[in-house]
């Protein structure tokens, strides 16, 4: 299981190329940051953002239920688990949700 989150989170990244804003772009410019439930969140409320973070995040679900179902465990512990780790590599200057909701920039 624990394999298999670095491969998932690879996975992810490489499904924002298609859109117009890039999920590495929109970290970059502070329009999203990643939240320790897996998720990212939106930190801009423009149109682009908005279907970036929705796109996104149906991908992120769609990946975490899969490894729920292969190793027998609930979908919100992978998502957990996953957004413990994508919080923990944004890298500097990109934005994170802290446990008090606050957002905060690393």
């Amino acid at each position: 299981m624990r394999k298999l989150i670095p491969l998932m989170i690879l996975t992810l990244g490489l499904c924002a190329p298609a859109l117009a804003l890039t999920l590495n772009e929109a970290r970059s410019a502070g329009r999203v940051g990643e939240t320790l439930s897996g998720y990212i969140a939106p930190r801009s409320h423009d149109r682009e953002t908005l279907a970036l973070v929705e796109q996104i995040n149906k991908a992120r679900t769609d990946s975490y239920q899969q490894l729920a179902d292969s190793n027998n465990i609930p979908v919100d512990e992978v998502a957990k688990m996953a957004g413990t780790k994508l919080v923990a590599r944004a890298n500097p200057g990109e934005y994170v949700q802290g446990i008090n909701g606050k957002w905060m920039q690393k």
